[in-house]
């Protein structure tokens, strides 16, 4: 599980909490990972510099 900050200006995240779904190939120097919550029907891609692991519980 990770928190995703969204980097670009008008995206807009409805929760903060997503599961990684899968590790995807590097662009740019970061990886991209494609993540999901439970409240959304989609996925979104991310990347690395956006997401930060969520404290266990």
């Amino acid at each position: 599980m990770v928190d995703f900050t969204p980097s670009q200006f008008g995206v807009v995240a409805s929760v903060l909490t997503y599961k990684v779904v899968r590790q995807l190939p590097r662009e740019n120097g970061q990886h991209l990972y494609r993540i999901k919550t439970a409240g959304e029907a989609f996925e979104r891609v991310a990347r690395e510099s956006e997401l930060a692991r969520t404290a266990s519980t």
